[in-house]
C-alpha cells in the first residue's frame, strides 16, 4: 500500500525534471562591460577630442544587433559592436555615445544539437551631437 507522502514526492520529482528539461532546452549566457565613449566609425575621435569641440546631449540611446545560426552551419545577421552603435546613433541622430554599457549574449535552443543559436550585442548610453 502506498503512503500519502509518496504522491507529493513524485510531484516534486516531476517538477524538478521539468525544470531541468527547460534549462537544457534553453541555455545561454551574457557578459557586460562599460566604456567611456564610442563614436561612429567614420568620425576621427582623436581630432575631435584634441580640438575640444562642444557637444549637445541628445538623451538616452540604445541599439542592438543579432546574428542567428541554424544547425551550426547557416549564419545570418550581424552581431558586432559597430552595428549596434550605428543603430543606436541612427535612432537619435547622434555622433557618439558616452557612458556606454555593452552586453553580449549567446543563446542556444536545444544546445546539444545546436538547432538554433542567437548571438546579440546591445549598447546603451547617452547620445551626443558635436557642434
Amino acid at each position: 500500500m502506498k503512503s500519502k507522502t509518496e504522491a507529493p514526492k513524485r510531484e516534486n520529482r516531476l517538477k524538478f525534471l521539468a525544470m531541468g528539461a527547460i534549462l537544457i532546452f534553453f541555455s545561454g549566457c551574457t557578459s557586460m562591460g562599460t566604456l567611456g565613449m564610442i563614436t561612429k566609425s567614420e568620425a576621427d575621435p582623436v581630432s575631435i577630442l584634441k580640438s575640444g569641440r562642444s557637444y549637445k546631449e541628445l538623451g538616452p540611446a540604445s541599439g542592438n544587433a543579432c546574428k542567428y545560426i541554424l544547425l551550426s552551419i547557416v549564419p545570418w545577421g550581424d552581431s558586432d559592436l559597430e552595428t549596434a552603435v550605428r543603430r543606436a546613433l541612427k535612432k537619435s541622430n547622434g555622433d557618439a555615445l558616452v557612458n556606454v554599457s555593452v552586453a553580449s549574449s549567446l543563446y542556444s535552443f536545444l544546445p546539444i544539437y545546436n538547432i538554433v543559436s542567437v548571438s546579440c550585442t546591445a549598447v546603451k548610453g547617452i547620445a551626443v551631437k558635436y557642434q
